[in-house]
């Protein structure tokens, strides 16, 4: 095993060498804070996540269309007694080729799940599994694309379960009208050799929405409105409940101007997860305020800074269900930068938010 492996390093070596490298890095540091004032609610819980992610990664390129990167994503958590809460190691390639894009091996989430809305994943993910496990496959052509992909998030042992997700992503853009799907199926086994027998979970998750956007006709960054239809599906094999259907709509409105924004979201219809009590959060990784049957989010919010590099969002947030008023308030500050050329081809678009900028001015 050992000569294969290493007949395999150097076949790799020689191929590389037949081709101009390039030496290639990026650097990222998020940080979050995220308060929810969520008290006496029957679905969410009170609680401030708060920390900051350290993820450098170095490579090579080639031809300009491959890329080879390693590197970890360091978590420390706000307020803990360790240097690194949460460490995830990350090594991939990458083929970028208009307009086809692969990926496979340990890589960041962002880059193929950053736009999945909050009912497929919470924010809570986010910010504590940065990177997948898997493979990602897009095809993609100006405002219109197609992405598969593969999540392997836990192999099965003694005391772990064997859990996997499947999914994919697609926008079909016809002038200002679009039509968009993002789904997944969740796949979670038992471990080996139970003690106990337990049921065998699939769930899946499906959002299909028309849409409308009038930003590029307007002066507006964002002026986006969509109607969706949402579909939970699931079966708890061995509990003879056959599969389960979760139908709702949902309405949303996106508002920005001049880094001053308002994100609206209101869902109607069946309350999702219905193994939440029996699983919790180890079944369903999508926002558990969804299990209610009404709910309407709005968010308020100011970019301080923008540009390719720096990006600041402070936001507050309503949340209205259960005959309830609830809140939050959160704030992620970001600097990524790279030596891609793709990513250093532009330069800050502004420092100040515009709107920060005009007071300042009058001042």
């Amino acid at each position: 095993m050992k000569r294969v492996f290493g007949g395999f390093i150097l076949s790799v070596f020689f191929i590389l060498s037949a081709y101009p490298q390039q030496k290639v890095w990026k650097v990222g540091v998020n940080s979050f804070f995220d308060n929810t004032e969520f008290g006496h609610s029957n679905y969410q819980m009170p609680q401030t996540m708060a920390g900051v992610h350290v993820a450098p990664e170095i490579g090579l390129s080639w031809d300009t269309i491959h890329h080879v990167f390693v590197g970890v994503d360091a978590m420390h958590e706000f307020g803990s007694n360790k240097t690194i809460d949460y460490l995830n190691p990350i090594a991939y390639y990458e083929y970028d080729n208009t307009p086809f894009r692969f990926i496979m091996g340990a890589f960041p989430r962002k880059m193929v799940l950053d736009d999945y809305p909050r009912i497929l994943f919470s924010d809570s993910i986010n910010n504590y599994r940065p990177t997948m496990t898997g493979l990602c496959w897009e095809f993609y052509h100006k405002d219109s694309y197609f992405r598969a992909w593969l999540d392997w998030t836990s192999r099965q042992t003694h005391v772990r379960h064997e859990t996997f997700f499947m999914g994919g992503s697609a926008r079909l853009t016809l002038r200002d009208f679009y039509v968009q799907n993002f789904s997944y199926m969740f796949h979670y086994a038992g471990v080996i050799d139970p003690v106990v027998d337990e049921a065998l979970h699939d769930n899946g998750m499906f959002l299909t929405s028309l849409g409308v956007d009038l930003a590029k006709r307007t002066g507006f960054d964002k002026l986006d409105a969509s109607l969706g239809w949402a579909v939970g599906v699931e079966d708890g094999r061995g509990e003879n409940t056959g599969w389960l259907k979760h139908h709702a709509l949902m309405f949303e409105t996106k508002i920005e101007y001049r880094g001053l924004g308002l994100e609206n979201s209101y869902y109607r219809g069946d309350g999702q997860m219905a193994f939440y009590r029996d699983h919790g959060m180890d079944l369903y990784w999508g926002d558990r305020i969804y299990r209610a049957s009404e709910y309407d989010r709005a968010d308020f919010y100011i970019r301080f800074f923008q540009s390719d590099v720096v990006q600041t969002k402070l936001m507050y947030t309503l949340h209205f269900a259960e005959n309830q008023l609830y809140n939050e308030q959160s704030l992620y500050v970001s600097f990524n930068l790279s030596n891609l050329e793709k990513k250093m081809s532009k330069t800050y678009r502004y420092i100040w938010s515009p709107w920060i900028a005009s007071l300042r001015r009058k001042e």
